[in-house]
This record gives structure tokens, sequence and C-alpha cells, in this order.
């Protein structure tokens, strides 16, 4: 009973309603906290997890280890997956308030923040996951647009034989990609269509493996290993952008693991007992495991296929000319998994902008009104016209943005080195120490505030790389006039 009076009490300070739902232990059909009885295994979660991981950061990871060279790349890979996996099992704590078997449960990261820290943090913490996202919207349609022109002058070369250079324009691909995102942002809980992480991972695997092995095939080619311990020489890059470079690809790298947004609601679908947080810290360390593996190999093979020259995006960055069906089919996954991820991502963001309109003019027809739509063999469509219009308007603003700075790497780079600190160390590291109350200058809350600082450092240097590499490519460029 200890529990529920301490909720209680912890509720009556925070001004929020509690209303003590007595879990009925013997039910069959639901949980404690009387929703639908969860069934995710371990298994299911490595699986989601992985599908949120292994996206569209694998591809630049050749190139930012062609940045750090054979021994600070690989380094840097494993040190930030041992942060991420560390951070996330602090992390997989706070899914619970309180004690871990029958505390209150937190249902999103949000909440998490609301009930472990509280006040303006929880705003903070909004604020940034709502920008990471918008910022993740526009990074996608990059890379969807660089892809679908990849699959363009592939052919393009095929048929004149590599004499035509094939240049091309990335606006029309991103108002493509665009457009199928209007589209496909009109459907109501798309992230509960549960195929669409069975796609995305397959996609994903599909691409990535395609690139691992044509990386093994070049390097088989080439008959050595290229690249060197130190990585990019001084020569073919200033002192100084080496060292901008260097920086920004820990961003890339950082940006390649950043799953922690998501980490709390792929928590909320495993089933208990044993307690969650048990089940989640061993589905971390294998999705940790396996993306890391995977990442090595498709950075290293990258790297060792293409040295110095490595591009900033391994399928597109025109490494590989034949056999160029095969590019083709690895550059289409890339863009059907785009499609699907882009929409899972924005709709936390949708769903936070809606309800705030709602709250805020409840009497507006136009905000809350669904006419139903009739679809001949389908359930009628619940159309919105505040959706409708909001949505496209979003999905509008990217589409815009992107086409003004087309510069996969940097973007990538600075989404990584923003999101990374905040929402992968800081806010885990606070939540942390809230709920397990560790006192101040104690050695664990002593390391535990090192290791943030430390991330936190690591995260401005990137930050201020990739920012340098973008006004460095403004200065030899201009607005929507971009073709490769």
């Amino acid at each position: 009973m200890g529990a529920s009076t301490a909720s209680k009490n912890h509720h009556s300070q925070t001004g929020g309603i509690s209303i003590d739902v007595v879990p009925q232990s013997g039910s069959k059909c639901f949980d404690d906290d009387g929703r639908l009885k969860r069934t995710g295994t371990i298994w299911t979660a490595s699986a989601h997890i992985i599908t949120a991981v292994i996206g569209s950061g694998v591809l630049s990871l050749a190139w930012a280890i062609a940045q750090l060279g054979w021994i600070a790349g690989p380094v840097m890979m494993f040190l930030f997956s041992f942060v991420i996996y560390y951070t996330s099992a602090l992390l997989t704590e706070c899914y619970r308030s309180g004690d871990p078997h029958t505390g209150k449960r937190n249902y999103t990261y949000v909440d998490a923040v609301r009930s472990n820290l509280g006040g303006f943090k929880v705003k903070l913490c909004g604020l940034i996951q709502y920008i990471n996202i918008f910022g993740v919207a526009i990074g996608y349609t990059i890379a969807a647009s660089i892809s679908m022109m990849a699959i363009k002058r592939s052919n393009c070369f095929h048929e004149s034989g590599g004499k035509n250079p094939c240049k091309i324009s990335s606006n029309p691909y991103m108002i493509m990609f665009g457009v199928a995102e209007i589209i496909f942002s009109q459907i109501p809980d798309f992230d509960q269509i549960w195929w669409l992480s069975i796609v995305a991972a397959v996609m994903s695997f599909t691409y990535s493996s395609i690139g691992l092995a044509l990386g093994i095939v070049k390097v088989a080619e080439n008959g050595k290993f290229k690249g060197s311990l130190t990585g990019i020489s001084i020569g073919t890059v200033t002192q100084t952008q080496k060292i901008w470079r260097s920086f920004q690809a820990l961003g890339d790298i950082a940006f390649a693991y950043s799953y922690s947004i998501i980490l709390i609601e792929i928590q909320d679908t495993l089933k208990s007992p044993p307690a969650e947080s048990k089940t989640m810290k061993k589905a971390t360390l294998v999705s940790v495991i396996v993306t890391t593996i995977f990442y090595m190999l498709c950075g290293c093979m990258g790297y060792a296929a293409f040295g110095d020259l490595s591009p900033g995006n391994l399928l597109t960055g025109f490494g590989f000319y034949n056999p160029y069906w095969l590019l083709d089919i690895a550059n289409a996954a890339i863009v059907i998994h785009l499609v699907g991820a882009y929409q899972v991502y924005c709709q936390p963001l949708y769903a936070f902008i809606e309800k705030w309109a709602v709250e805020k003019w409840p009497k507006s027809e136009f905000i809350t009104k669904d006419y139903k739509i009739p679809i001949p063999g389908f359930r009628p469509y619940n159309l919105n016209l505040f959706r409708l219009v909001w949505r496209s308007i979003f999905v509008v603003i990217t589409t815009i943005i992107s086409m003004l700075l087309p510069f996969f790497n940097d973007v990538v780079g600075i989404l990584g080195a923003f999101g990374f600190w905040p929402l992968t160390v800081y806010f885990p590291v606070e939540m942390y120490i809230a709920q397990k109350k560790i006192p101040k200058w104690s050695t664990r809350w002593i390391c535990l505030q090192t290791l943030s600082m430390a991330c936190l450092v690591i995260s401005v240097a990137a930050a201020a790389g990739s920012i340098a590499g973008v006004v460095l490519d403004l200065k030899v460029y201009k607005p929507f006039k971009t073709s490769y």
C-alpha cells in the first residue's frame, strides 16, 4: 500500500489529480494500469530499437571514420555505444516512478521527465524533442532526395557509358518526397500500423547490407585496406578543416545512435513480470551490440574501400557505379524506409500540436470537427480540416528548408549533436539521480555528473564542427540551385 499513498502525496504536491486505480492483480486481460495486457518481449523490443536506430545515419559512418582514422574512429564508436547503453539502462529505471514493479507508469519520455523532475525542465525537454523531430524531418527529406537522384544518375551514367556527368537538380525530388509525405501524414495513428515497422526493418537491413557487401567487394578488388591510422591527411584538407571535420564526425556518430527519445515508448509495450526495466536492459544490450557490430562493419568497410575519399553518403557518393541495378535497389530501399520513418518520427509532434489546438480553441469547428468520407471497401475516412492544413504546412516548411540547406552530413551532424547530450545523457542522468535519491557530492553523483559533462563537451564540439561545415558549404552555394 505504501506505493499508492506515496503517489497520492506526490500528486498533492505537484497539483496533479490522481485517481488511484486498484489493480486487479488476477485479471487476465488488463495490466495494473487498466490498459490492455502488454505482450512485448525482449525480442520485439530489440526489433523496435534496431528498426529505429539503423536508419540513414549508417550511411554517413564511412565518412565519419575517414575523418578520425583507423584508431580514433572505431574507438569513438565503441565509446558512443557504451555511453548509449549505460544511459539507456539509467532511463529504463525511470519508466516506473517509485517501485520498479508496481510504481506509476510513464508512457512517454516527457511523462518520465514530468514525474521525476517536473517544472521548467519538462517544457525544456519537450522543446528539444520537438525541435529535434523537426530537424530529423529535414534530414530525412534531404537523404531521400539524394537517393532518388542517385537512382536517376546511376541509370543515366549506365546509358551514356560514363561519359555524361549527369548534372541534376535535387529540388524536384525533394518536392516529390514532400508530396508523398503530405498524403501519408493524413493517415491518423500512422505509428500504430504494425507492418510499417517490419517494412522499415527489412528496408534498412537491405540497404545497409548492400553497402556492406559492395564495400567488401571493393576492398577485395583493391587487394588492400585503404585509409590511415590518423584519418584524412592534412594536405587533402587544411589543419583547421581537419579539426572541424573530426568534430563533425562525432556528431554523425551520435546521430547514428540516437534513439533515447523513443526508448520509454518501446518499454511501454513490454509484458511483466519480470519487471519491465530488466527486460528492457537486456533488449538495449542486444540491440546496441547488434547495431554496433553492424555499424563497425559498414563504416569500416566503407573506409577500407575508399580511404580518404570516403563519400558523405555511402550509397550515393558514387563510389560504386556497378552493378548499377544493385545500387538502385539499395537507394529505393532507403527512400521507402525514409517515407515511413518520417511519419513515425513526426507523430509525437503532430499529436502535441493538435492537442494544444483543441485545448486552446475547443469551440472551433475547424479544429474539432471530423468529416466522415466514405471509402468503398474500407472504413469511412475521418477528415479533419485542421489536421489537413497543419500537417501539410509542416511538410511544406520542412521541404523548403531542405531545399535551402541540402548538406546531408552537416545537417546530420548538427542534429546528432543537438539531440545527443540533452536527450541521451542529461535527462536520463538527472532523472536517475532524482529517482534513486543519490546524495549530492557522493562518489556515484560525481561519476554521473562527470559523464554528463564529458558528453556535453563532445556535443558542443560536434555542433560547432557541423555548423562550421555548413558555413564552409554556404560559401560555394546558391540557394535552390543545387545539382550534383
